[in-house]
Parts: C-alpha cells; sequence; structure tokens
C-alpha cells in the first residue's frame, strides 16, 4: 500500500480496513487478518497496525479475542458507516469550508454544484437490459 503524507499512517490503515468490510471481503463475526500479518501485507510497523486496530476496536469495528486474535463485530459495517460520517463532519466539511470562505464560494455554488455531481453520477448509471 502506498501511504500519503496528509494522514497519519494508522488512519489510512484503519480506511483501508473500512473499504475491505464494506466491500464485503470482510465478513461481519470474522477473524480478521493479525497485526504481525496485516504489518508484513503494509510494510510498516506492528506498532502501527496496533494504532490502527486499537482505533478501530475504540469504534466497536473490532473485537479481540483472547488467544484468538481481532474479529469484526457483528455491526461492523454500521459502524464503519457512523465512524466515517463523525470522520467527515469533524474533519473533511470544516477543511471543505475554509477553502469555501478562502475562495469566495457560497452555499448556493456549492449545492449547485453538487446537483450537478449527483446528475453526472445518474447519467453514467445504466439501467439494465430486460433479458
Amino acid at each position: 500500500m502506498e501511504f500519503k503524507t496528509d494522514r497519519p499512517i494508522y488512519r489510512q490503515i484503519a480506511e483501508f480496513c473500512f473499504a475491505r468490510i464494506l466491500s464485503g471481503a470482510w465478513r461481519e463475526g470474522e477473524k480478521v487478518p493479525s497485526v504481525r500479518e496485516m504489518s508484513v501485507d503494509m510494510s510498516v510497523n506492528t506498532h502501527t497496525v496496533l494504532k490502527a486496530y486499537d482505533y478501530l476496536q475504540l469504534h466497536g469495528i473490532i473485537e479481540p479475542r483472547r488467544g484468538m486474535g481481532y474479529f469484526l463485530a457483528e455491526d461492523a459495517r454500521i459502524k464503519v458507516n457512523t465512524t466515517r460520517k463523525e470522520d467527515f463532519f469533524t474533519v473533511s466539511a470544516p477543511e471543505l469550508f475554509e477553502q469555501m470562505e478562502l475562495l469566495g464560494i457560497t452555499e448556493t455554488d456549492l449545492i449547485e454544484s453538487y446537483r450537478l455531481f449527483r446528475k453526472k453520477k445518474n447519467e453514467t448509471i445504466t439501467p439494465e437490459q430486460p433479458s
């Protein structure tokens, strides 16, 4: 994995885990890779992975089981979405608002841009053809 410099590595590992959970690659209730396995796969120190797992555990996404490792919580997908929304509103949105102020972008400009984004996104979704 190639890490970016704008966020701590442990948070990027947590985001990687979020993606695995939301894609279904990691299933709720099942064991996740060990700290050692993940550190080898990510080419990072085990302490960095442990910090990422602590973050996931703090948010109730993974649960340690003595002598067995870490397992996904039964409601991990819901908790991932909740955690990502909290992160958006506490980190990403304030950064966006700061940029809006610096650039003179109004709420109306933002709403119009978002509507255009949604319209383009909906146009790229092609309906299934009947068989």
